[in-house]
C-alpha cells in the first residue's frame, strides 16, 4: 500500500442541495401551527423580517391625523435637558402632560375602577377556565395509606411499591429488587407485609404481579359465580382467550349456561386498574387544508391563510440600506438579513402553491369517496399526484406529511387518500380500503354459530368480485382486531349443534381455527 500527497484532477458528478432549496423543503413540510412557530421565530431572529399587525380585512381610513404623521405639532417638540441650564421649564411641561392629554394619560397610567374590575375578570375566567392536574394513581393510593397504622419501615416500603407500580397498576419485576440489601434480614417480611397492605387498596387488583393474580384480588367471598370464577381464573385463562367453552366444559363439569353466566361476570372485572388514572390528551387537529363546494357540485381546495400573518421586508432597514450611511460591515449584515428574510418568503409562498396544488389533485381524483364515502375511495399512488401537478414524487411527500384537510364528510390526514389497490372481476382497480370494508361487511352478517374461517372468507370476498389471497385476509383481519373464527364462535348452541360445521362432525374442542 502506497501512501503519498500529490494534486490531481477529477471528475465527478455530482447534487447538491442549496440552502434556499433546503429551506424551501423544511417549509412545505411544517403543518400549520409549526409553521407559525417558525415565523415567530425567524421575526425574532431577524430585525428586518416584519410582519402585517393590522386586519387586512378592515380598509384603511384617512384622517387628519394621518395626513402628516412625520410634523412635528407643538406639543411633540423635542425635550433637550441643557446642563447649563435648570430646564424648569422642559420638566414643568413633562409634569403637565396629563393634565393637557388626560384621555390619553388616564387610559396609559391609571386605568379606572370598571377596567381593573373588568381585567380582574378576565383573569379570574382563564385561571377558571385552566385544565386541573388530574389526580394521579400514586396519589391516590398513597393518601390512602393514611388510613392504615403502619410502623415507618411498612410505610415507606408501602409507598416504595405504589411509585414502581406501571400505568395498568400492575407491579413489574420482582418484589425482592425492592428491597434494599444492607437493610438486614427481617426487610423480605417487611415487602410483604406492605405488598399486601397496597392490594388491600382501592382499585382493586392493585399491586399484582400479572393477569391472574389481578383478576383474583378483585374477587370477594359472596359474589356472584365467586367459586367459579376462581377455578376459571385459576386454571382456565388461556381457554377463554381461545375461546375453548367446550374444553372447559369437559374439565369442569360446567354447563354451557353457566360457563356463559360465569363469563358475563367475570367481563366485570379490571384486567388493567390502574388505566383510569392515566392521562391520555386528546391531539389537537387543525387542518392545512379545506374543501368547499362551488358551482356545479365541484369541489376547490383553499389553505388556511388566516393563521399565517403577511411577511414583509422591514422599510427602514431597506432605506438605511439604500442611503448609504451604514458602513460596510453593516451593510453585508443588512443584505443577509433582507436575503433570508426573502427566502423565507419566497419558500412560504411556494408552500401555499404547491400544497394547493397537491391537495385539488387529490380531491380531483377522490371526487367520489367525498360524494358516495369511504367505500368509494379510489387506489392513489403518490407519483400519479407528481405527474399530474409536475413535481417530484418527494414533494408530493412532503406536501401531504403530517397534513390535514378538512372536507363535507370530516377531517381526514391527506395520506389518507393515497394507497393501492386490487383488481376486480370486472377488471377495475379497487381500494384495499374497500376490501377491508367488504371483510368487515362479510364478518358482521355472518352466522356467529358457524363462524368463517379465511379461507371462506376468501371465497366470499370473490362472490362480491374481490380477488383477494388467504395471507391477505389474515393480515387485514388481524389489522382490524377481528378475532379468529374459533374466537368468534358462540358456544350457546346444544353441544351436539357444535360439532357439525361444513357437513362434517368431529369432536368441539378440535374444530379447525385460524392462525
Amino acid at each position: 500500500m502506497r501512501l503519498s500527497f500529490g494534486q490531481e484532477l477529477r471528475l465527478v458528478q455530482k447534487q447538491v442541495l442549496a440552502p434556499r432549496m433546503i429551506q424551501s423543503m423544511e417549509i412545505l413540510q411544517l403543518p400549520i401551527m409549526e409553521l407559525q412557530e417558525r415565523i415567530e421565530q425567524e421575526i425574532a431572529e431577524n430585525p428586518c423580517l416584519d410582519k402585517e399587525e393590522n386586519d387586512p380585512d378592515l380598509p384603511d381610513e384617512p384622517s387628519e391625523e394621518n395626513e402628516n404623521p412625520n410634523a412635528p405639532t407643538q406639543e411633540e417638540r423635542e425635550l433637550v435637558v441643557d446642563e447649563s441650564k435648570n430646564n424648569q421649564e422642559d420638566f414643568e411641561r413633562l409634569l403637565n402632560l396629563d393634565e393637557e392629554w388626560p384621555d390619553t394619560f388616564e387610559e396609559r397610567s391609571r386605568p379606572s375602577s370598571t377596567r381593573l374590575e373588568e381585567e380582574s375578570n378576565r383573569k379570574h375566567d382563564a385561571i377558571a377556565n385552566m385544565v386541573a392536574r388530574p389526580q394521579t394513581l400514586q396519589d391516590y393510593l398513597r393518601d390512602q395509606l393514611s388510613w392504615f397504622e403502619l410502623d415507618d419501615a411498612t410505610r415507606q416500603m408501602a409507598e416504595r411499591i405504589i411509585y414502581s407500580l406501571d400505568t395498568n397498576g400492575w407491579l413489574p419485576g420482582r418484589l425482592e429488587e425492592l428491597i434494599d440489601p444492607t437493610g438486614g434480614p427481617d426487610q423480605l417480611t417487611i415487602a410483604r407485609r406492605a405488598l399486601a397492605i397496597v392490594q388491600k387498596l382501592d382499585p382493586p387488583g392493585i399491586g399484582a404481579h400479572d393477569l391472574r393474580e389481578c383478576l383474583l384480588l378483585q374477587l370477594t367471598p359472596g359474589m356472584h359465580c365467586y367459586e367459579q370464577l376462581r377455578t376459571l381464573i385459576t386454571s382456565h385463562l388461556e381457554d377463554i382467550e381461545h375461546n375453548r367453552w367446550p374444553v372447559i366444559q369437559r374439565k369442569t363439569g360446567y354447563s354451557m349456561e353457566l360457563i356463559q353466566e360465569t363469563l358475563h361476570e367475570l367481563r366485570k372485572l379490571k384486567p388493567k386498574p390502574g388505566a383510569d388514572f392515566a392521562d391520555v390528551p386528546a391531539p389537537m387537529v387543525t387542518p392545512d387544508v379545506f374543501v368547499d363546494v362551488v358551482e356545479g357540485g365541484r369541489y376547490k381546495v383553499r389553505l388556511e391563510d388566516g393563521r399565517t400573518p403577511s411577511l414583509f421586508i422591514s422599510p427602514y432597514y431597506r432605506k438605511l440600506l439604500s442611503k448609504g450611511d451604514a458602513t460596510e460591515v453593516e451593510k453585508e449584515w443588512i443584505k443577509r438579513k433582507i436575503n433570508s428574510a426573502q427566502w423565507l418568503i419566497e419558500s412560504i409562498e411556494q408552500r401555499r402553491n404547491t400544497l394547493t396544488r397537491v391537495a385539488q389533485a387529490i380531491i380531483d381524483h377522490q371526487t367520489e369517496f367525498l360524494n358516495k364515502g369511504p367505500e368509494a375511495i379510489e387506489p392513489l399512488k403518490m407519483q400519479q399526484i407528481a405527474d399530474k401537478v409536475g413535481v417530484h414524487v418527494t414533494t408530493v411527500s412532503r406536501a401531504v406529511d403530517d397534513k390535514w384537510i378538512q372536507t363535507p364528510r370530516g377531517i381526514f390526514p391527506l395520506k389518507r387518500f393515497f394507497g393501492g389497490g386490487t383488481v376486480s372481476a370486472d377488471g377495475d382497480e379497487v381500494a384495499w380500503d374497500t376490501v377491508r370494508l367488504k371483510l368487515q361487511e362479510i364478518v358482521g352478517a355472518e352466522s356467529k354459530q358457524h363462524p368463517y374461517s379465511d379461507d371462506e372468507l376468501v371465497k366470499e370476498l370473490e362472490k362480491k368480485g374481490l380477488s383477494v389471497a388467504r395471507r391477505t385476509v389474515t393480515k387485514y383481519r388481524k389489522a382490524m382486531n377481528i378475532p379468529s373464527s374459533r374466537q368468534r364462535r358462540d358456544w350457546t348452541l346444544e353441544p351436539q349443534d357444535h360439532a357439525k360445521h361444513n357437513g362434517a362432525e368431529r369432536p368441539v374442542d378440535e374444530q379447525p381455527g385460524d392462525e
